[in-house]
């Protein structure tokens, strides 16, 4: 049996201006009178071509991610490896020269890579392998071609002789899914937030 109106539970007048309490007359009524009604008309309007814009984002955000090519999702991927890498090892000197950021502010304008010991042209499988990927200089790793004898050296000081030789030796040849490179994408942006709440 339906509700009579006057057995409605109150609500507040949705317009800002009237903010009176009221007995409904019908589901969904959101004001008082037509009068408040036309007073909030604009409001609503903003608020419905807002909410038209965001879902039209949205719509617009996953069809560009249907249309990526898997080049660009391993693009994305290495990305996010690489800003963790970078924050992870933030308080570390470059793994080839030693040199501390203050060392570069001027000569790279506080720029760093993360440098791959083993390069993504050459062990492909290894390209997103954090043991693999270190926080580098700008001159060592672009000038200097990453500084691979310096780099080593240091390398075996960071993580052990055996896990540079567990580099350095074979690795399967590794093909990523379209879907295991969004997942490495999505695992270091997580790890990246981590870092990221830790240091504030």
């Amino acid at each position: 049996m339906p509700v009579a109106p006057k057995d409605r539970k109150k609500k507040i007048c949705g317009n800002p201006a009237c903010g009176i309490s009221f007995p409904p007359q019908r589901l969904g009524q959101a004001v008082c009178s037509p009068k408040c009604g036309l007073a909030i008309k604009d409001v609503n309007q903003e608020r419905a071509r807002k909410s038209l814009v965001q879902i039209e984002r949205r719509e617009i955000k996953v069809r560009k991610e249907k249309l990526k090519s898997r080049a660009e999702h391993l693009r994305e991927a290495q990305a996010a490896v690489n800003e963790y890498v970078r924050l992870r090892d933030a308080h570390l000197p470059c793994i080839s020269c030693d040199s501390l950021p203050s060392d570069h502010d001027l000569m790279t304008g506080s720029r760093w890579d993360a440098g791959h010991y083993r390069s993504v042209g050459a062990c492909p499988e290894l390209r997103f392998e954090p043991l693999n990927i270190h926080r580098q200089c700008v001159k060592c790793n672009r000038n200097l071609s990453g500084n691979a004898v310096e780099y080593r050296i240091r390398l075996v000081k960071r993580i052990g002789a055996d896990k540079v030789d567990w580099l350095e030796g074979p690795h399967s040849a590794r093909k990523y899914t379209v879907d295991e490179i969004k997942t490495i994408k999505a695992d270091y942006r997580a790890l990246t937030k981590e870092l990221k709440g830790a240091a504030a």
